[in-house]
């Protein structure tokens, strides 16, 4: 069957955080027929627990489209059994999804995957893409299968990372280059004009999940390491050391030198900056919170602290 326009395809969509919200969008206003979206439970947040709609229910109800909103969709997708769809659509939605639920689907189910696959398979593909240095990331759209992130690719789009890029700023472009992709590609994959390419299962690479330990740093790794790890985990969930019994979340920072003055973790003395030691240079952190406190910049912080000659950080 060939959809002769964008409104003839009926979609159901999978999608939580913003980064999703933006194809959502484009999706709706390029006309494709949204049967409903289906997103992650709303959260508390803050300190009055509030309860935070995620950003793709948000954009649904905007536009009187019908949410679900299932706490394990492996055992209720009931409400999409009665459904015509003809293509399911999904970017980060936080679930796995079952087999069954994928069969739905007349024409088929794919993602929208925030790295350049093979490489980057799993939970935080763009963290980890920061995290190793790498100077270019992207969106592949790709088949959904039981294997995660396994399927035969369809189109790719390639973003460049610039030094400054944090995972905050990074998945806002990924998000705009993936909602550029799907309001194109759609209509081409529901008409089987997107030729399918198998992955290379030589050149398979893990993006494993941002754990808790993951965000406490080592201070025996270098420094470029050191300041892609605080970019990969910035603005959320934030990395951090310890300083006198406290965590001291660090949000950017920048090698310094590559001098060696002092042990590693020693607060290095300087009028301005809040200076630490590692084993191959000196780092200045840059945008700090101490635990307990806002966020400040690293001399407002340094300032403010009143750390001794012998201050170090852990």
């Amino acid at each position: 069957m060939k959809y002769a326009d964008k409104k003839d395809v009926k979609v159901l969509f999978l999608g939580t955080p913003e980064i999703a919200a933006k194809s959502l969008k484009a999706i709706i206003d390029e006309g494709y027929d949204v049967l409903c979206v289906v997103t992650q439970e709303d959260k508390e947040t803050g300190r009055n627990r509030t309860l935070e709609m995620p950003a793709c229910k948000k954009v649904a109800l905007s536009y009187g489209i019908p949410v679900y909103q299932p706490h394990r969709i492996r055992k209720d997708f009931e409400f999409a059994k009665s459904m015509d769809i003809d293509v399911i659509v999904c970017m980060a939605y936080g679930q796995l999804l079952p087999d069954e639920f994928l069969a739905l689907a007349k024409v088929g189910a794919i993602n929208l995957h925030g790295s350049l696959l093979p490489e980057y398979r799993g939970a935080a593909p763009i963290q980890r893409s920061i995290m190793d240095g790498k100077t270019e990331t992207g969106i592949t759209l790709m088949e959904m299968v039981h294997e995660m992130d396994a399927g035969d690719m369809y189109d790719k789009v390639i973003t460049p990372i610039d030094p400054n890029d944090n995972y905050t700023s990074l998945n806002g472009k990924l998000g705009d280059d993936a909602a550029k992709m799907i309001a194109v590609d759609l209509l081409k994959y529901a008409n089987g004009e997107l030729p399918a390419v198998p992955q290379d299962a030589s050149k398979v690479t893990f993006a494993e999940k941002i754990l808790p330990e993951t965000e406490k740093l080592s201070l025996e790794i270098n420094c470029s390491k050191f300041v892609n790890l605080i970019r990969g985990m910035s603005d959320t969930p934030g990395a951090y050391v310890m300083l006198e019994g406290k965590k001291l979340k660090i949000f950017s920072a920048h090698i310094f030198s590559g001098d060696v003055v002092k042990e590693i973790g020693d607060i290095v003395p300087n009028k301005k900056l809040l200076l630490v030691q590692l084993n191959d240079g000196i780092v200045s952190l840059d945008s700090v919170q101490y635990e307990g406190k806002k966020k400040m910049d690293g001399t407002s912080f340094k300032n403010g602290a009143r750390l001794g000659e012998n201050a170090k950080v852990e």
